[in-house]
């Protein structure tokens, strides 16, 4: 349990510091994680518009 712990503090500091260091590239892989999820849903809402449709 403790090396988990240690872990997710590990992680939080690298994004912290991938956040203060380079916020350009930060905002960069943001958008495009959104744009991916918005992607992935207008595809679903086409797949089933065309089913139901």
């Amino acid at each position: 349990m403790q090396v988990k712990k240690v872990l997710t503090y590990a992680g939080i500091a690298f994004v912290v510091f991938y956040l203060y260091t380079q916020p350009s590239a930060a905002a960069a892989a943001v958008r495009g994680v959104f744009d991916g999820v918005n992607t992935g849903a207008t595809q679903l809402a086409t797949f089933f518009t065309q089913v139901l449709g």
